[in-house]
This record gives C-alpha cells, structure tokens and sequence, in this order.
C-alpha cells in the first residue's frame, strides 16, 4: 500500500507510491553526449565570456588561459548588480527593481570526460572539487558583504533536463533582495521545531539516520547522506554536515576536503547506478543577517546549513502542480540500499 509521509521540517507531505515500485533499471535515461561546436567557457574563449570576478590561477593574467577555476558574470543575468532596489507598490502589488547578482562558476577546464560524455562531479580529482567548494565559499562571503542582499543560492543544473544549457561544466551563484518562499518555510520550521525541542531539526535527523542506518548511503568524519524520510523524488539526497552550523560560507578547510570527497563518492554512485542521469545540485545556507531588531533571532540555533541533490528522473503532473504533494515511485529505503551497495 502506497504511504503519505510529512517532512519535519516545512510540513510538506509527499506519496511514496510503492504499488508502482520503480526499479533503477526502470529510469530509462540515456547519457548526454557533448553536440557543442563552440564553447564560450573553454580555455581560449576567455574573451568571449564577461570579465572574471574571481578565479583559481597558476600564475597567469586575469581573463586569459592557465585557470582552474573561473568565476564570470551571467551573460543573460536574472538580476542585475547595478542599481537601487526601488520597492514600491502598485496598487494592491508590491514589487522592485530586479536587483541581485547572477553569477556562473566555471568549475574546470575540462570539457569532455574520457569517455567522450559530459563531465560530471564524479569525474573531478578530490584537489578539483575542493577547489570549487573554495570558491563556493569566497563568493558568498564577498556577496554577504552588500546589504541590498538577503539570500545566495549556489546551485548546479547538469544536463537538458535539469535546465542546463551549456555543457561545459559549470554551477551558478544567485543573490536576491528577498528571502525566498522555499527557504522561508524551512526558516518556519526549524524555528517552530527549536522553540518545541529546544533542539535542531537536522541535527535530530542526523542522531535518528545513523541511528537506523535505513536511509543513510555515505558518511565520514563531518559529513552523512541520507535518503530524506519524506523525499519527493526516486533517489533524492541530502548531504548534511555533522557539525551544526547556519552557514555554509563558515565550512573549514578539512570540511571541505572531506566535502569533496563525500560528494565525489556520491556521483560516482549516481552515475554508475542510474546510468548518468541529469540531476540539480543546491546549497541550502541561512540568508544573509544584518542589524534588524528581532529578524531571525534563533536562526544560529535552530537553522542547519545542507545540500539537496535531485536526479531528474521523472517528470512532475497536474496531481503535483495542483497538490503541491509529490508522487515518489521508489521508497527513500530502497533508495538508499541500492545506492549503499554500490562498489565505486
């Protein structure tokens, strides 16, 4: 019998439809192969692209070739940097300027992977992926420093159906003068779950998850991935870090060595067991706070900084756009144990 289970957090409920029971080898996806003539992001094309904010170097001038990783403003921004923010109403409707900062990280020189396909996570070396979790870090703390700023959103789109339209391999960092509604609701429910338990909801999660081992697929010294209880998706994860902690610009340098390493091992499994699937990657950190009296007071205590992985594996329907539940054909269980037992 098909299951409703409700997340802890933002209060959301989900079907695990375990009548469908969807196996692995029932996502028929095929692996994305580079059709690109020109890339803008390759070595050589540094002209093409906007001038660099920020970038990994060997020793080379600024916006020409020798870079690991290269950090260039959106071509076509969502937001713009420039500007005053301008809130106003019209009428009964409130909006602004689209003021923020869209950025695109180019995570590596490296267009194609050995085998010709598109490069993913899980072909990055453990120096390569701690590189870009570096400058993850460092544009989050250079952007936290304008207060037109209320969240950062790092995020990566691999393949078509997961919104990617390049395939260089490359994440985005978004900065908005609002707190969106998503994070909104679980700033809702860490806060209600603190002021109940006086304790962390992720932290509890994590006790509860090595605890039953039932949903947990990897872990090291600062980090577990888990199956969310009430995931939405066939194979949706979490990495969460061990340690509590609001923000993730505050990660040290051995968290983000073994980060790398956690997050390597992960896409290998991915990869390998649902044969290179398109998948979204978000950093889920706690808006930006500044001086405003009674404005996220506990969120040291009760927000826990994490990120989301989503292979794109099914599509959503009119039950989920008109519900806001989602129909998950694999149990977070199975999930996990077929994950779990990959040799990678």
């Amino acid at each position: 019998m098909s299951e409703l289970r409700k997340d802890p957090i933002v209060g959301r409920w989900v079907v695990i439809a375990t009548e469908r029971k969807f196996r692995p080898s029932d996502f028929s996806v095929s692996p994305e192969v580079s059709t690109e003539t020109f890339c803008p992001f390759c070595p050589g094309n540094e002209d093409k692209t906007p001038p660099e904010i920020f970038a990994i170097r060997s020793g080379t001038p600024a916006n020409s070739q020798g870079w690991e990783v290269r950090v260039v403003p959106n071509k076509f921004p969502a937001l713009r940097i420039e500007g005053d923010i301008n809130r106003r109403g019209v009428g009964m409707y409130d909006m602004m300027n689209g003021i923020g900062a869209h950025e695109v990280i180019i995570e590596t020189p490296m267009h194609k992977n050995s085998e010709g396909g598109l490069v993913n996570i899980k072909d990055y070396s453990l120096t390569v992926m701690t590189n870009i979790i570096n400058t993850y870090q460092t544009r989050c703390i250079d952007l936290k420093k304008d207060t037109r700023f209320r969240y950062i959103l790092v995020f990566k789109n691999f393949g078509k159906e997961a919104g990617a339209s390049l395939s260089h391999p490359h994440s985005q960092l978004i900065a908005t003068p609002v707190v969106p509604k998503r994070v909104k609701e679980e700033l809702a429910g860490a806060r209600w779950y603190y002021e109940y338990k006086e304790r962390c909801a992720w932290c509890d999660i994590i006790n509860q998850e090595i605890d039953s081992g039932k949903r947990v697929v990897e872990q090291n010294e600062s980090f577990i991935v888990i199956a969310p209880f009430a995931s939405r998706f066939p194979f949706e994860l979490s990495i969460l870090p061990l340690r509590h902690s609001p923000d993730f610009e505050y990660i040290t340098p051995v968290e983000k060595e073994l980060l790398a390493e956690i997050s390597i091992k992960t896409f290998k499994k991915i990869s390998k067991g649902l044969n290179r699937p398109s998948y979204n990657f978000m950093i889920h950190t706690a808006p930006c706070r500044y001086p405003r009296p009674g404005y996220w007071q506990t969120i040291e205590k009760d927000y826990h900084w994490h990120i989301e992985i989503i292979p794109r594996l099914v599509k959503q329907g009119g039950f989920e756009w008109g519900t806001g539940f989602y129909i998950n054909p694999t149990s977070p269980e199975e999930s996990a144990d077929f994950l779990k037992s990959l040799s990678v």
